[in-house]
C-alpha cells in the first residue's frame, strides 16, 4: 500500500487569488527578473542621474545669465563673453537632459521586455504543470484577463517607479539641498511642508481608492468569464434561445463594473483637487518670500527666476506624483493576481529521484492496479480496492454504468491525480517514481469527447508528433479513414476546424483524434468510447483498424457498446467504483451476472432498431 498526502488536499484555484500577497511581496517577486540584467539596470540608473543633474543645472545657468545682464546689460564683456558661454551651457544642459533620458530608455528597454516575457512564459508553463483538479475549477476568461493585466502591470510598474518616482525624488533632494544652502530657511521649510502634506494626502486617498480598483478588477474578470463561457457554448445558447438571457447576465457584470468605475473616477477628482490646492499654496508662499527678498535686496532677480524655475520643475512631476503612485498601486494589484497563479500548488509533481519510464516489452508495458482507492474529494470516494493486471500486448476492456469509475482509471493512468491508497505500476515501475513527461509519452488516448485546436486539420493531426512530415500525417489519416474526406475539402489539410473543432462533425473530430494518436505511436493505448460518435459503417472500419493497431500494444478500452469488446482478453465490469465481475466475453455470459444483463439489453435494443434477430453469441 502506498499513501500520497498530496491528493488529499483539495486545492481551489480562487483561494490564493483572493488572499493578498502584499505590495512588497509582489515587488520582491519581480526584482530577480530585473536584476538578471544588473549591468543594464546600473547603466540606465547612471543615465537617469545624469539627466536629473542636467535638469537641475538649467535654472542655475539661467540665474547666472539674468544676474550678469541685470548688473551690466550694456557692458561689452557682459554681451560678448559670459552671456555667450552661459547660453551655450544652457543649450548643452537642455540637450543633455533629453539625451540622457533617451539613452536610459534605450538601455533599459530590453530589461523590461525580457522580464515581461520571462514572467509570462513562466506562468504559462506553471499553468500547464498544475493538476487537472485546478483546470476543472478554473474560469478561463477571468484567468486570461489576470495574465494580460499582470504582464502589462510589469511594464507600467518599472516605467512609473524607476523612471518617474525615483527621478522626481532625486530632483526634489537636489533642489532642497540647494535651497537650504543658498537661501532663507523658509524656502526649505515651505517646500518640505508642502511635500509632506502632498505625499501623505496622496497616499491616504490613493490607498482608499485602491479598493475600488481591486473591485473593478474582480468585476472585470467575472464579466469576461461570463462572456467567454457564453461564446464557447454558442451552440447551446442557440439551442435554447437564450441570447437575451446571456446578454442580461453579461450586462449585470458590466453594470456592477460601471458603478465601481464611477466611484473610482469621482474619488480621482477629489484627489486631483486636493493635490492642486497643496501645490498652488506652496508655490504662492515661495514666490512671496522670493519677491520680498528682491525688495529687501537680499536676493537678485536671478534668484527670483531660479526659485520660480525650481518650483515649476518640481510642480510638473509633483502634479503627476499622485497619478504615478495610483498607477503603481494599480500595477501592483494587477501583478498580485498574476504572481498568485505562480503560488498555486502543482499538487502533482515529479519527485527529485524520478526517472524516465522504461517499457521492457516490445508489445507494450504491463499495467498493474494494486488495491487502488481514490477520491476526488474527501467526502466522496470514487474507487474502492480496484485490483487488476493488463498483460503486455493484451487488451482489457472496462464496462459499467455511467459514474462507475471507468474514465477515472484513464486519468489515474496518465497521473492527472495521485491515488490515496494502493499503487499503479507499468512494467514494475510505480507511476509516482517516473517522470510525468516520459509516462505520458508512452500512453496514447482517443477520448470520447474530442476537442481540437482552432487551427488546420494538418496541425491537429500533427499534434500527436510535432515535426511530423506530410507523408506521415497522410499515412495516419488514411489509417483513420479520414484522408478522403480531407481531400474533398476545398483547402484540404489546410482547412481550419474552428473553435474547439466545431466546424467538423463528431465523427470527423473523432477520426482526427484517432489519426493523432496513431501518429504518436505510443506503447500503451487507451480508447475511451473511441468510436461512439461514428456511424455503424465507419465504426466497423475503425474498429477493425484499432484491433490491428492494438495487436502489438497494451490496450485499455473503456466501452459502452459491448459488441466492440467481445475479443478482449479481459473484461472488467465496474459498479459504483468496484470491480464486480471479470473474465472474457464468453466467461462473463456464462456467469449470468451484470454483464449478461447489459449484453441482453443492448441486443434487444439492437433488435428493436434493426428488426433482426439476436445474433447467436456462441457462433
Amino acid at each position: 500500500m502506498r499513501r500520497n498526502s498530496s491528493a488529499r488536499s483539495s486545492i481551489s484555484p480562487s483561494s490564493p487569488l483572493s488572499a493578498g500577497r502584499g505590495d512588497w511581496s509582489t515587488v520582491k517577486t519581480l526584482l530577480p527578473y530585473l536584476w538578471a540584467y544588473k549591468w543594464r539596470v546600473l547603466l540606465a540608473l547612471s543615465f537617469l542621474v545624469g539627466a536629473k543633474l542636467a535638469n537641475v543645472g538649467v535654472p542655475l545657468v539661467l540665474k547666472e545669465l539674468i544676474d550678469w545682464l541685470t548688473i551690466s546689460p550694456t557692458h561689452p564683456a557682459a554681451l560678448m563673453v559670459l552671456p555667450v558661454s552661459l547660453l551655450v551651457t544652457y543649450g548643452i544642459l537642455r540637450l543633455s537632459t533629453t539625451l540622457f533620458t533617451e539613452l536610459r530608455e534605450f538601455v533599459f528597454a530590453k530589461v523590461t521586455q525580457r522580464a515581461v516575457r520571462t514572467v509570462a512564459l513562466k506562468v504559462f508553463r506553471h499553468l500547464h504543470a498544475l493538476s487537472l483538479r485546478f483546470h476543472l475549477n478554473r474560469q478561463t476568461g477571468g484567468m486570461t484577463r489576470d495574465i494580460e493585466r499582470g504582464t502589462r502591470g510589469i511594464s507600467s510598474l518599472v516605467s512609473y517607479a524607476l523612471f518617474s518616482i525615483f527621478p522626481t525624488l532625486l530632483e526634489i533632494s537636489l533642489v532642497l539641498i540647494y535651497l537650504s544652502t543658498h537661501y532663507d530657511i523658509w524656502f526649505t521649510l515651505i517646500t518640505v511642508a508642502a511635500l509632506v502634506t502632498y505625499i501623505v494626502f496622496t497616499i491616504t486617498v490613493t490607498e482608499w481608492r485602491t479598493n475600488f480598483r481591486r473591485t473593478m478588477n474582480d468585476l472585470d474578470s467575472k464579466a469576461s468569464t461570463k462572456a467567454i463561457d457564453s461564446l464557447l457554448n454558442y451552440e447551446t445558447v442557440k439551442y435554447f434561445g437564450n441570447e437575451e438571457y446571456e446578454a442580461r447576465r453579461y450586462d449585470e457584470g458590466l453594470q456592477r463594473y460601471e458603478i465601481a468605475a464611477v466611484k473610482s473616477q469621482t474619488t480621482l477628482s477629489l484627489l486631483n483637487t486636493g493635490q492642486s490646492l497643496i501645490i498652488a499654496t506652496a508655490v504662492t508662499l515661495i514666490l512671496w518670500r522670493a519677491t520680498q527678498g528682491v525688495i529687501d535686496k537680499t536676493m537678485s532677480l536671478g534668484d527670483l527666476v531660479l526659485v520660480n524655475a525650481f518650483m515649476i520643475q518640481l510642480y510638473i512631476p509633483l502634479n503627476f506624483l499622485g497619478v504615478l503612485y495610483r498607477e503603481i498601486k494599480q500595477s501592483l494589484a494587477d501583478m498580485e493576481r498574476l504572481f498568485s497563479l505562480l503560488d498555486q500548488n502543482r499538487e502533482i509533481a515529479d519527485s527529485t529521484e524520478a526517472k524516465p519510464l522504461q517499457i521492457a516489452h516490445k508489445e507494450g508495458g504491463e499495467i498493474r492496479f494494486s488495491h487502488v482507492n481514490f477520491s476526488y474529494e474527501e467526502k466522496r470516494q470514487i474507487l474502492f480496492d480496484v485490483d487488476f493486471v493488463i498483460a503486455a500486448g493484451t487488451t482489457t476492456a472496462v464496462v459499467g454504468h455511467s459514474g462507475s469509475g471507468k474514465s477515472t482509471l484513464s486519468r489515474l493512468l496518465f497521473r492527472f491525480y495521485d491515488i490515496q491508497v494502493g499503487s499503479i505500476m507499468i512494467d514494475g515501475q510505480n507511476l509516482v517514481d517516473v517522470t510525468q513527461h516520459s509516462l505520458r509519452q508512452a500512453i496514447g488516448i482517443v477520448p470520447q469527447d474530442t476537442v481540437l485546436f482552432n487551427d488546420t486539420i494538418e496541425y491537429n493531426i500533427a499534434y500527436g508528433k510535432t515535426g511530423a512530415s506530410k507523408d506521415e500525417i497522410i499515412a495516419v489519416a488514411k489509417a483513420a479513414y479520414i484522408h478522403d474526406f480531407i481531400e474533398s475539402l476545398p483547402d484540404g489539410y489546410a482547412t481550419m476546424v474552428g473553435e474547439r473543432g466545431l466546424k467538423l462533425s463528431g465523427g470527423e473530430k473523432q477520426r482526427v483524434a484517432i489519426a493523432r494518436t496513431l501518429l504518436k505511436n505510443p506503447a500503451i493505448l487507451i480508447f475511451d468510447e473511441a468510436t461512439s460518435a461514428l456511424d455503424s459503417k465507419s465504426e466497423q472500419m475503425i474498429q477493425a483498424q484499432l484491433k490491428e493497431i492494438a495487436r502489438s500494444r497494451t490496450s485499455l478500452v473503456i466501452a459502452h457498446r459491448l459488441s466492440t469488446i467481445i475479443d478482449a482478453e479481459q473484461i472488467l465490469v465496474m459498479d459504483k467504483g468496484r470491480i464486480i465481475e471479470r473474465g472474457t466475453h464468453l466467461q462473463l455470459l456464462a456467469l449470468a451476472g451484470s454483464y449478461k444483463q447489459m449484453w441482453e439489453r443492448q441486443q434487444h435494443r439492437k433488435e428493436a432498431a434493426t428488426g433482426t434477430d439476436i445474433d447467436d453469441i456462441n457462433e
